[in-house]
């Protein structure tokens, strides 16, 4: 491994167009910074590329040189994988551009972009593809693990409507991946994480949605999950393809609606989202008003990239964070009741559990179409452990992993890549099934030596 002396330093320097940060150098700090405030990494070296020539050279730099490699997108990480200790960090956050073809409904994005920026794009033409639910997130981690969001009922998971791709793999090479052109590296990176190289380009399909919505947001007292929750579930299983609706459990926050007595106590949300007709959109939500006695509701017409911002303050970076997760294929009633235990036990105001509602166009696709391999799951639970003090760590974790635990004899045995922590590798077998040999072997071929270690990892097959 070389040593980043101030030559080797200047050597990079000199084969990229973006800016090159060193430890003593100006914005190092805020470089490294990442979402998940656990994580507390020092790269040698920070290469924040202005373009896919940038990328070619930093992948050549740290292969080269023996130097771990790890690669930051447009945002948030739980797991924190952008930042590594002693290596290069690969920064694309500022490679932001998207350019819509509003006749070819395509979508050109840069792997630094969010969702806000995408939508900013699409939604001025009407259109959109499903991604995420908050428009803070960005897209290429969220497409590279798959990918769900609020249109996923409708539209299938992102990687179902990924059409190509523009790459640099660990040899330094640019590939343009697509089902003609290196199909089983563009298999692989549907789904399969930042495993096989760098994304510079994704291209997406793109389908008519907005710019108006209906949804919004019911909110229940958690004394009433005895009556909701059940409701919900046989609602979910007989609701149409045009309506997501997820739940939210936590302590409500101070939101306009509600009484200001209701604000910090536990609570049930439920979040939903219709892209049919706009005027059938009051009715196809009315049953969830009705599933007991709320708090308050706030449900109208909204613009969509209003919708996707909704639950961006309870993601805002800088607050220590660990989740974990599971995925379903029914709500049974001991998971309602433990849900409903653990929410009563919160360790933090900012500790919430997700119930994500799949089924639809998600639940259609064959299993070995991409790598996402989760087409069996009705619904992802995420057990969201946040909080903002170290002290508080303990607590919060034990909290997180004890929900987990007490699921586990209920789920059906995968998880959504997306929401595995930094300690979970033995669960990636898990996240991919029947998958994951076919994956080992694709590493195996652009990336024998497995540079692109810094993820939920896959060996490259022997």
């Amino acid at each position: 491994m070389v040593s980043m002396t101030s030559e080797v330093i200047d050597t990079l320097k000199s084969k990229v167009r973006g800016a090159v940060l060193a430890p003593s150098d100006p914005g190092y700090d805020e470089a490294r910074t990442v979402w998940n405030a656990t994580i507390d990494k020092r790269p040698a070296v920070i290469v924040r590329c202005a373009g896919a020539a940038d990328v070619i050279a930093t992948v050549n730099f740290a292969r080269d040189n023996g130097l771990v490699l790890s690669v930051r997108g447009g945002a948030h990480n739980i797991a924190g994988s952008a930042v590594c200790d002693d290596g290069v960090m690969l920064d694309l956050s500022t490679m932001k551009s998207v350019r819509v073809d509003p006749v070819a409904q395509r979508a050109y994005v840069g792997p630094g972009a969010t969702l806000a920026d995408l939508d900013g794009e699409t939604q001025a033409f009407g259109l959109a593809t499903p991604l995420g639910i908050n428009s803070t997130t960005g897209v290429a981690g969220l497409t590279l693990g798959g990918g769900f969001g609020w249109l996923s009922r409708k539209f299938g998971v992102t990687v179902d409507n990924l059409v190509a791709a523009e790459m640099v793999t660990a040899d330094g090479k640019w590939h343009r991946v697509d089902a003609e052109n290196d199909a089983d590296l563009f298999w692989a990176i549907r789904g399969g994480g930042g495993n096989f190289g760098v994304v510079t380009q994704f291209e997406y399909k793109l389908h008519p949605v907005g710019p108006q919505i209906y949804g919004g947001l019911v909110v229940y007292p958690l004394e009433q999950a005895d009556d909701v929750l059940p409701k919900y579930r046989d609602f979910v299983a007989a609701m149409s393809d045009d309506l997501t609706v997820w739940v939210v459990m936590r302590l409500a926050p101070p939101l306009p609606f509600l009484p200001a007595e209701v604000h910090g106590k536990p609570v049930i949300v439920l979040a939903s989202c219709y892209v049919g007709p706009l005027e059938n959109g009051a009715q196809a939500v009315e049953p969830l008003r009705h599933f007991g006695t709320p708090y308050g509701e706030h449900l109208g017409e909204m613009p969509f990239s209003a919708w996707q911002k909704g639950f961006d303050p309870l993601m805002t970076p800088g607050v220590r964070n660990y989740w974990k997760s599971h995925n379903f294929s029914d709500m049974e009633s001991d998971v309602l009741k433990a849900l409903t235990k653990h929410t009563a036990e919160l360790p933090s105001p900012h500790c919430e559990i997700f119930i994500g509602a799949m089924g639809g166009q998600t639940n259609r696709v064959p299993v070995d179409a991409t790598a996402y391999a989760n087409r069996d799951s009705l619904y992802t639970v995420n057990i969201h452990g946040r909080w903002t003090e170290a002290a508080d760590d303990e607590k919060c974790i034990t909290w997180a992993r004890d929900v987990f635990n007490a699921l586990a004899p209920h789920a059906i045995g995968s998880v959504y890549v997306n929401f595995m922590t930094g300690d979970e590798g033995d669960r990636v077998k898990s996240a991919y099934g029947p998958n994951y040999e076919r994956l080992a072997a694709v590493k195996a071929q652009y990336d024998p030596a497995n540079l692109f270690s810094t993820n939920q990892n896959i060996k490259p097959s022997a």
